[in-house]
């Protein structure tokens, strides 16, 4: 006797569909569409160089430039039905407020179709005086403070304590960027959950990436996720972001690259997904796909709970966006 076919991923888009649709907690719409010829080869570096050899183009690029490549994103972001989407954006002495400027035309022009909420992206990090000032420019401009503790390297506490500080001040949320490298070495996720108790930010911040976590031993992970709940802090996972990261010899616990979305969910923490880039320098195959990012994600992880991967990719997201509690 025959018996129907049951495909799980038409579940979770109807689950998705039914809960208003994709959420993309986290891209740099900015730079989406910025690759040409002539920067492809870029594309092979390493990701602390990336962070200069992006201001060639930042340079070049006018407020029409930076505009127009947003709504080439986000109209992609609509016609998968995407309901809300957090996006990082450059300000420093480089790009200036050009990419500021996009944003707001591209909040009149589409706030009403989509939730855009905007975060300041500092590759020039938060204590250099000039960088500093940017970084205050932005921070007023923005719905959620961006954090990058790895460009102040040897003074990443410092570095989350202005961002934390300010948004405290300011009464906004904060989405820091931590543990890129999938390394044990790094530790930026369980510095990060401590900083957020200490400056009483519960349920505030977001860390984003937090793929090296997966090179700790178990008995590491599972007391930084008791650490993490106890901060009430959102994780970002960007799958198809890391999946290309370089193998080393460095010994570590078998995983991929990452977020080990199977340990964090059953723990209780609220991991939301994003796309990162797309199709620029970080990520030149990339095209914003947000199944694509979902199936790496359930793949990768082994994760297969129809309910609970629809809840990340809208409801989660929801949440670590300032949109719903």
């Amino acid at each position: 006797m025959s018996q129907n076919n049951y495909n799980p991923i038409e579940e979770v888009l109807e689950k998705i569909n039914q809960q208003g649709g994709w959420v993309n907690a986290h891209s740099h719409l900015d730079r989406a569409y910025s690759l040409t010829p002539d920067t492809f080869a870029l594309s092979n570096s390493y990701l602390k160089e990336k962070w200069h050899l992006v201001d060639d183009m930042k340079r070049k690029s006018s407020v029409d430039d930076i505009y127009f490549r947003m709504e080439k994103a986000l109209t992609y972001m609509l016609e998968q039905g995407a309901q809300a989407i957090g996006s990082f954006i450059d300000c420093d002495d480089v790009i200036e407020d050009r990419s500021l400027r996009a944003a707001k035309r591209l909040i009149e022009n589409y706030g009403k179709d989509i939730e855009i909420r905007f975060a300041n992206q500092v590759l020039k990090g938060v204590i250099d005086p000039k960088a500093r000032e940017w970084f205050d420019l932005s921070a007023d401009f923005v719905d959620i403070i961006g954090g990058l503790p790895a460009k102040d390297f040897g003074r990443e506490a410092e570095h989350l304590d202005i961002l934390l500080s300010t948004a405290k001040a300011k009464n906004k949320l904060v989405h820091v960027h931590v543990d890129q490298f999938n390394t044990d070495e790094e530790k930026e996720t369980e510095q990060l959950a401590r900083k957020t108790i200490e400056h009483g930010m519960q349920g505030q911040v977001s860390a984003v990436h937090s793929i090296s976590v997966a090179a700790h031993p178990r008995k590491y992970r599972m007391e930084l996720y008791e650490l993490i709940k106890q901060a009430d802090m959102h994780i970002i996972s960007c799958p198809t972001a890391w999946i290309d990261h370089n193998r080393t010899e460095r010994l570590a616990p078998s995983h991929n690259s990452v977020t080990p979305v199977d340990e964090m969910i059953p723990k209780g923490i609220n991991v939301a997904f994003g796309t990162d880039n797309i199709n620029d320098i970080y990520k030149p195959f990339s095209d914003g796909h947000l199944l694509t990012e979902l199936r790496v994600m359930l793949e990768s992880c082994h994760f297969y709970d129809v309910d609970q991967l629809a809840q990340i990719a809208t409801t989660n997201g929801l949440k670590a966006l300032g949109i719903k509690k």
